[in-house]
């Protein structure tokens, strides 16, 4: 039995290094076995280089038609699970054909890749980038090793981000104004608002404020809209009163959050809102939702 299980196992081993790794920012990632790994992060423009390793098993040598690397840009829709969308795809040859009797050391470079979406992972899609190396072989299968790298691009505080004022109600019932002092965020930001009660003729019980992220895939008839709570903050618990105002403030930095995505290569948008939900004495539930902007502000520090 363990002669049948080793007749399966690859002539070799591949490992695939970055030249910056010990000294560049890694972040995790979920794998497709849904455990995460830490893997390095890079900007759009950056230069990818560093090493493919392949060593053979002692006693073995492999024939071969060639090896290549390849850098992936790719998006899987998981109700089209299997099947990768290559937005971006660049290729490297490594070697001619040949035979490789000893460990064998290959430099491999994508000077300056445009990468201009972001690495994500979400309900029912993933975006992601790898380095794919291909051991090319005549009469048996090919030999692949794929390495995970992830994207993260940064934005500069926007020059005009306008306050969100509304006023929304129940005709003779209720009627209030809330006001967000912005309307673009990055994701360590700080929603500050207020929310002022100008009628209350209903009881309400308490208020709260939630971060919804929309996530829409597809499109046409195959469109799929996921809708995930990240988070509740209460603002109030008790009946409020006529004239009473509510301060808002809402650290954003405990959530997973990304920056917003519109229309990412035609295939899907991811979108947050601030809900605010009152709940009177009978539960009955009131909800006004607004949409806000999310980008990411921070830097990863260059290696020196």
């Amino acid at each position: 039995m363990n002669y049948i299980i080793g007749a399966f196992k690859p002539p070799c081993d591949i490992f695939v290094t970055f030249s910056d790794e010990r000294c560049r920012k890694q972040v995790a990632v979920k794998k497709d076995n849904g455990k995460t790994a830490m893997v390095p992060a890079f900007q759009s423009l950056e230069t990818i280089a560093g090493e493919v390793s392949i060593a053979p098993v002692p006693g073995k040598r492999i024939e071969h038609m060639g090896v290549k690397i390849e850098l992936l840009g790719q998006i899987e829709l998981y109700f089209d699970r299997g099947n990768f969308y290559d937005f971006t795809s660049l290729v490297r040859e490594l070697d001619v054909p040949g035979e490789i009797y000893e460990r064998k050391t290959y430099p491999f470079e994508f000077s300056t890749v445009e990468m201009p979406y972001e690495s994500y992972n979400g309900t029912n899609v993933r975006l992601r980038y790898i380095l794919k190396v291909t051991i090319g072989r005549n009469y048996v299968g090919n030999i692949v090793e794929c390495r995970d790298f992830c994207v993260r691009n940064y934005s500069p505080l926007p020059s005009i981000n306008n306050s969100i004022k509304m006023e929304v109600g129940i005709e003779d019932c209720l009627h209030i104004e809330f006001e967000y002092s912005k309307s673009k965020y990055h994701l360590k930001d700080v929603i500050v608002g207020k929310i002022y009660f100008l009628l209350v003729r209903i009881k309400i019980k308490n208020m709260e404020l939630e971060i919804r992220r929309r996530e829409s895939t597809g499109s046409g008839p195959n469109t799929y809209v996921e809708t995930e709570t990240l988070a509740k903050f209460e603002l109030m618990d008790g009946a409020p009163v006529r004239g009473e105002s509510i301060p808002v403030r809402l650290f954003l930095t405990p959530y997973e959050l990304t920056p917003t995505y519109r229309n990412i290569n035609n295939k899907f948008s991811v979108k947050y809102y601030l809900n605010l939900v009152l709940v009177d004495e009978e539960d009955r539930r009131y909800f006004k939702q607004q949409e806000i902007n999310m980008f990411r502000l921070d830097e990863i520090p260059q290696p020196s």
